[in-house]
């Protein structure tokens, strides 16, 4: 709901929709929109700074997930990695099969890439998730058919933070023959990855999640795996992706990763421990309230709760005029539905699914901040449950 300039009296609660750019990754775009603004596709100075520079974000981003530089792809966002993953699949593999398996919880940018390949004659499983958001190994399984060509499963859920069985989902796809996607938007950068420990064949990204520059991402595609061309044109990205290269937005990222991974396990740590402050004193000060996805396998900064007998929209609309920015749910969705398909596939009962608030940390959040929107919850609510 605040995807809006950090002010400075906002306390700043909706990092899954954006984060605010490091003041590091801006300052190292900032040449490369000025004094070193070659076209990377050209043979002189100005343009081998910039391959240069795009050569070592793609180092710098492989190296963060122990993977080769010639596995990483960059796109405008995660969105878009997402589309060409689950299309370019079943472009490439369609005469496989043409079955594919999903969870109902998915972003959109995953969904809807399968209802649209449904239009083409592809079928598509939707796996169902428990209260805690978690799908099930054992539906996955019986899920699988000859024809199965992919599963496309999120690594960290975008709207209540359940983190999903993605080393079981890795090994099960690889002993079964079956290439595995993952929509990492939520978690890369945010907790570790490796690809030598996670059987994942596809992995999506997006620079703003982790305090990196809008409109820039990436897609890792493991080495053995064959991907169509997403856009046709000229030979940027090894002649799979054809455009000029975002030499800026790349570089912004590339810092981006590079501060997520030189401090995140003590990111992590703190992150945690504000996350379970906040989600003790929601619980603990606030009647009439449930917490959302799974209660300890969860990323490091999501808070999903829902209050019973009010309207989510109303209470964010108030906390906002507390100077308190937090979201229903994903910023994809907004205006779309009173209750996210998320919290409904989740079966939160009635009573409480409207009164959904998602609050998301990063390294930048404190402790005093936690306690002053809290205190906006509470007095919030009291005005719209009308209490004494």
């Amino acid at each position: 709901m605040c995807d809006q300039e950090y002010k400075a009296g906002v306390v700043y609660l909706d990092n899954a929709a954006t984060t605010r750019m490091a003041e590091e990754a801006e300052a190292a775009m900032q040449p490369y929109l000025v004094e070193k603004f070659g076209n990377a596709s050209t043979a002189y100075g100005y343009g081998e700074e910039a391959q240069a520079a795009i050569a070592h974000a793609r180092e710098v981003i492989a190296a963060s997930l122990d993977a080769r530089p010639s596995e990483i792809y960059f796109t405008s966002g995660g969105s878009e990695a997402d589309n060409w993953a689950v299309k370019g699949v079943a472009e490439a593999y369609g005469k496989y099969g043409r079955h594919i398996i999903t969870s109902r919880i998915e972003h959109h940018a995953v969904l809807n890439s399968c209802h649209y390949l449904e239009e083409q004659g592809y079928e598509v499983t939707y796996l169902d998730v428990d209260q805690n958001g978690m799908i099930s190994l054992e539906q996955l399984e019986h899920a699988v058919r000859e024809d199965t060509i992919l599963i496309s499963v999120m690594f960290g859920n975008n709207e209540v933070g359940t983190i999903e069985p993605v080393m079981q989902i890795g090994r099960f796809a690889r002993d079964h023959q079956i290439l595995f996607h993952t929509d990492a938007v939520q978690a890369y950068a945010q907790i570790p990855i490796s690809m030598q420990q996670y059987h994942i064949d596809l992995l999506s990204a997006s620079a703003h999640k982790f305090h990196g520059p809008k409109g820039v991402g990436f897609l890792y595609v493991r080495d053995r795996v064959t991907m169509p061309s997403f856009i046709h044109g000229g030979s940027q990205e090894r002649g799979k992706r054809a455009g000029t290269e975002n030499v800026p937005g790349i570089v912004g990222m590339g810092k981006a990763v590079e501060l997520a991974f030189c401090n995140m396990r003590r990111r992590i740590r703190r992150e945690m421990m504000l996350r379970n402050y906040l989600i003790e004193k929601i619980m603990h000060e606030i009647k009439g309230v449930r917490l959302n996805g799974h209660p300890t396998n969860r990323l490091p900064g999501n808070v999903n709760v829902s209050f019973s007998g009010v309207d989510g929209a109303s209470l964010l609309i108030l906390l906002y005029e507390d100077g308190i920015c937090a979201s229903g749910g994903s910023a994809c969705n907004t205006g779309e539905e009173r209750v996210s398909y998320v919290i409904g596939a989740l079966g939160v009962p009635d009573e409480y699914a409207p009164g959904t608030v998602r609050m998301t940390l990063s390294g930048e959040t404190t402790r005093e901040e936690i306690d002053r929107a809290v205190e906006a919850l509470k007095q919030n609510l009291r005005k719209l449950r009308d209490e004494k």
